[in-house]
């Protein structure tokens, strides 16, 4: 186990749009003390960034599989890497 900083740039697919997942995302990614943020793509993605401790972000990476009660995930990519976040956890308006 690490807590070296990590920082990741995904994209999370399926049915995530329209069953809370940003406003979960979001608790989820606050209650494990992480910065960054989250927010709906015109596509029906969802792209979230996700900053802290190693060890954290991974636990977080683990549970955006799972998300909400009526979530399906059927893929999360990575995409190109971003500055770490700082501050808060935040939901942005769709891009």
């Amino acid at each position: 186990m690490t807590t070296d900083p990590l920082t990741v740039h995904v994209l999370i697919e399926g049915r995530v749009q329209g069953v809370g997942y940003r406003a979960w995302c979001a608790s989820a990614a606050e209650a494990r003390g992480l910065s960054g943020w989250v927010r709906n793509l015109k596509t029906g993605a969802v792209e979230a960034v996700l900053s802290g401790p190693s060890d954290t972000v991974v636990d977080m990476m683990d549970q955006l599989w799972q998300g909400p009660a009526f979530a399906r995930v059927s893929a999360i990519r990575d995409l190109d890497p971003v500055d770490p976040a700082k501050g808060s956890f935040a939901v942005l308006e769709t891009a």
